[in-house]
């Protein structure tokens, strides 16, 4: 896992991009208190690293761009706060398993590497507060349901479908993320790419 220079500067790039993001719109979406807030976030977050990976297109590039994010993260916290630290690394290295697994950048590959990191949200809290903190993950589970009943306007005697429409919706937003990191990505590139020299005029 060698990068060069160049390599090296847009994974801090990027990771400074994902970085401010959390650090500005983050504050934004919570204080606002918009539904879905942190799984948006993490949309946002994995479109710009899925850019990182067509530029820096090696192994590892996109787990280092979490890294990256996650340090910056914990200076704007003041201090080491692994909730949220934890959240970015696992969104980063779930995208960086995909990506490498399935070999060349392809658009099918950032849709499921999107969706597989914005699913994490999902996941965090029964990771965090169950298996780091000690918490009972049935309390857990059973925040999760009041949590997703009021997001989704749904009694919470049906856990089915709040745990289906919660699924959904970490699913859809990371597919979109994916989509965009791959779309977006391939036309900055191109408006990167220095233009063919013009023939002399005699």
């Amino acid at each position: 896992m060698r990068f060069t220079v160049r390599d090296l500067v847009y994974i801090g790039v990027f990771g400074a991009l994902w970085g401010a993001v959390e650090m500005t719109l983050g504050s934004v979406l919570h204080v606002v208190n918009v539904p879905f807030s942190g799984v948006i976030l993490t949309g946002i977050g994995v479109t710009i690293l899925l850019i990182g990976r067509l530029f820096v297109p090696r192994a590892g590039s996109v787990l280092f761009i979490g890294l990256v994010t996650a340090f910056l993260k914990m200076l704007s916290l003041g201090g080491i706060v692994l909730n949220p630290m934890i959240g970015i690394v696992a969104e980063s290295l779930l995208a960086e398993v995909v990506l490498t697994a399935t070999g060349r950048p392809r658009r099918a590959s950032f849709v499921l590497a999107g969706a597989l990191a914005t699913f994490w949200p999902f996941v965090h809290p029964f990771f965090t507060h169950g298996l780091l903190a000690g918490r009972d993950l049935l309390t857990v589970y059973g925040w999760t349901i009041e949590k997703g009943a009021e997001l989704l306007g749904l009694d919470a005697s049906a856990v089915v479908l709040i745990v289906a429409g919660l699924i959904g919706v970490h699913l859809v937003i990371g597919a979109i993320a994916g989509t965009l990191g791959w779309d977006v990505g391939q036309i900055i590139q191109k408006r990167l790419q220095p233009s063919a020299r013009a023939p002399r005029v005699s």
